[in-house]
């Protein structure tokens, strides 16, 4: 089943920030406890699912990318590109292009939203989009260029995309390779959901994931970006001391608020 398509919205780019939407809500510690995640298993490759009214689907698709699902329909790829394709065709994509496994230059036309993390030009690409029951914006920050005479930074080359559903904001740190300084907390607002880079190498060092965790104090906190078993098992022996730390056995959860811990912990879903 693929999502319903609805008429576009308007993506801003401008040299303008369009108006910033509201922080998303309060921290799940404030709010009253309620069941624990719910697993749904895949029997196959990831295809659309409907979720219940206030509640969020995620599933882990790899390397930097997860399928966010609406009660409404609306389905997410964060980091979309050629190497990874569910058999879903999502509304809205995002993407940053630090590498080829973090976007592709050729979408498919059908996705209504496609959201560019990185700059045209020398001023951020900003997004401000609203479609049914999904909010996202973005957070621009500045990348690190590796190649010969191009090396050094590259000005607001990378995206934190923020999506807000069914009470729940959800932040993707994307290709973050820097610490979270105080206007881009701010920027960034209070999230209970966190998708975080942890190789070590690539992006930030996994101290500095360890660090953006704690200052962000998302309930929920979901790495990335680690290619393998031994990489995450490094980064989880350096959390453990501060972070409770729950494997899941499946790559998909669907989440409401009330279903979130009460303490920020690590969530692993499979993938790589």
């Amino acid at each position: 089943m693929r999502f319903a398509l609805a008429s576009a919205l308007i993506v801003v780019l401008s040299l303008v920030p369009p108006a910033v939407l509201a922080d998303c809500p309060g921290f799940i510690a404030e709010i009253p406890r309620g069941p624990r995640l719910a697993s749904k298993t895949w029997l196959g490759p990831v295809t659309a699912m409907e979720q219940a009214e206030g509640q969020v689907g995620i599933t882990y698709l790899g390397h930097s990318s997860f399928l966010i699902q609406s009660s409404q329909g609306v389905g997410i790829i964060t980091d979309y590109n050629d190497y990874v394709a569910p058999l879903v065709l999502p509304d809205i994509v995002t993407m940053n292009n630090q590498h080829d496994t973090h976007h592709t230059p050729r979408p498919d036309p059908r996705i209504r939203h496609i959201l560019r993390g990185w700059a045209l030009g020398a001023n951020p690409t900003l997004h401000d989009l609203r479609y049914k029951d999904v909010e996202v914006r973005n957070v621009p920050t500045h990348a690190r260029n590796f190649r010969g005479a191009e090396a050094g930074t590259r000005a607001y080359g990378n995206s934190i995309f923020l999506f807000n559903t069914a009470g729940i904001c959800i932040a993707h740190l994307g290709h973050l390779h820097h610490l979270l300084n105080d206007v881009l907390l701010s920027e960034i607002g209070k999230i209970d959901v966190l998708m975080i880079p942890i190789d070590g190498m690539y992006t930030m060092s996994q101290e500095d994931a360890i660090d953006a965790m704690e200052k962000l104090k998302a309930p929920l906190n979901m790495p990335m970006h680690y290619f393998g078993p031994h990489t995450l098992e490094r980064f989880l022996t350096k959390a453990r001391p501060r972070f409770p730390v729950r494997m899941s056995e499946t790559a998909s959860i669907a989440i409401t608020r009330s279903d979130l811990p009460d303490r920020p912990e690590i969530l692993v879903l499979p993938g790589r």
